[in-house]
């Protein structure tokens, strides 16, 4: 027999947010594996200035990719807390409403980015010898900015109906694209980095029409019909969740391009290498962000069908597989940074380029369990609709960040961008935690 779909309230926690989790884990590891591809093929075959061009146009992206993220924080809690207490008309209404409010959301940036493309990366202090790739490359990325916001929508609705294991399926069967679609454009086509851009769009338009029409089959077995297709009241309470989270997201993302910046003046060696401690720093918290997030349904689930009980002994159970798989990761990192870093920058790679891959991954992996420890709390912040100190945290996080970067990195070098990171961590949790002690949780 398959799993019941109310399993996040019935299961025993650590049974629920194991079930949860561990197929978003996988899910976003080849979320990962997707963005990865266009940064090992092209640092492969193209060489280092062209891993540098993907590298300052993913700082941009980031921005884009958080506010997807966030608004499907949004449909998460407003579905899950619709489906938890089996109210399927609204959960319907809810849906329908976060899909047409972010395509048209997506629609306008992507027309103001493709724009705006040359001035953004003249502002980020992109180098002049990247300049012409990495603005072909945002370029086509915009196109393709409707297909990836509704992808991320749709999979954040199958998360909060239970079916986790859909967009899992649905992102290896695109990430095997994407791979594809890299290779035959970079390598046997010669379309360069632009190349790999349209490969990129390709297959995120196929998993976004492919998703709809699975999301489709399930809610036309579900009882009720919604009213209507968009309704105002459902997304001004979307809004109040979603708003927090999309600023939560893009805050840090913006933060990170801004840190970006203070890293492309110290040239497209030294950038190289930080872009791919980058994509290897993406992969390594993905169990963290995949535990985090699993507690936000499960929160907003529980609450919904009246169990806040059940909320503290998950929260336990989430933060210690934080410890576990912190100890792997730092693990991991201090044994092979150097080959893991290798895979991107290969034996074309600058001195330069590695040293700095190196010094990033050898510090940071011995931090990682205090973002997981803040990322459970935010979950569970989340899922309670509790935004405004979970916002606060991830301010103070960014801002410490940032501003440390920006003042200390010309004097002290590059080194610095790493180095005040975890203290913005430790801001993040200690503000979340706060918060958390204050919900009357039983």
């Amino acid at each position: 027999m398959g799993r019941r779909e109310d399993y996040l309230i019935t299961e025993r926690p650590l049974k629920a947010i194991l079930a949860f989790s561990f197929p978003m884990m996988l899910g976003n590891l080849f979320q990962q594996f997707y963005t990865m591809a266009d940064s090992v093929i092209v640092g492969r075959f193209l060489g280092e200035d062209a891993l540098a061009a993907v590298g300052v146009s993913y700082a941009l992206t980031a921005v884009f990719i958080a506010i997807a993220i966030g608004g499907g924080a949004g449909a998460t809690v407003i579905t899950s807390r619709e489906f938890g207490a089996k109210a399927f008309r609204k959960m319907k209404e809810s849906i329908s409403t976060a899909l047409i409010a972010f395509l048209l959301l997506s629609l306008l940036l992507g027309v103001m980015g493709f724009a705006l493309s040359p001035s953004i990366l003249a502002v980020l202090n992109t180098p002049e010898n990247i300049m012409g790739d990495a603005c072909s490359y945002l370029r086509i990325y915009f196109l393709g900015l409707p297909f990836l916001f509704m992808y991320n929508i749709l999979s954040s609705v199958f998360n909060s109906l239970g079916r986790s294991r859909i967009p899992l399926c649905l992102l290896v069967f695109s990430s095997l694209l994407n791979i594809a679609l890299d290779i035959m454009a970079v390598a046997y086509m010669g379309m360069g980095v632009a190349g790999a851009a349209w490969a990129t769009l390709l297959a995120q338009a196929i998993s976004a029409i492919i998703s709809s029409i699975m999301l489709m089959r399930i809610l036309s077995r579900m009882d009720g019909k919604a009213m209507t297709l968009f309704s105002r009241d459902i997304s001004m309470q979307m809004a109040r969740i979603a708003l927090p989270s999309i600023l939560q997201q893009s805050t840090i993302s913006i933060g990170m391009m801004l840190v970006q910046s203070v890293v492309n003046t110290f040239g497209s060696e030294v950038l190289a290498g930080y872009s791919a401690s980058i994509r290897i720093d993406n992969i390594v918290t993905v169990p963290f962000s995949a535990i985090g997030n699993a507690m936000s349904p499960y929160t907003a689930q529980n609450i919904g069908a009246g169990k806040d009980e059940r909320i503290r002994p998950g929260y336990r159970i989430s933060m210690g597989l934080i410890i576990l798989s912190g100890a792997i990761a730092c693990i991991v990192l201090q044994l092979f940074n150097t080959g893991i870093t290798g895979l991107f920058l290969g034996e074309e790679g600058t001195a330069t380029a590695y040293s700095t891959g190196e010094r990033y991954l050898s510090f940071l992996g011995w931090f990682y369990p205090i973002l997981g420890f803040a990322m459970v709390t935010g979950g569970v912040l989340r899922g309670s609709g509790d935004m405004k100190l979970f916002t606060a945290a991830s301010i103070a996080n960014l801002s410490f960040r940032v501003i440390g970067s920006m003042i200390l990195a010309p004097r002290f070098g590059v080194d610095v961008v790493w180095y005040v990171v975890p203290i913005g961590w430790v801001l993040y949790f200690g503000i979340c935690f706060i918060a958390y002690r204050r919900k009357a949780f039983p």
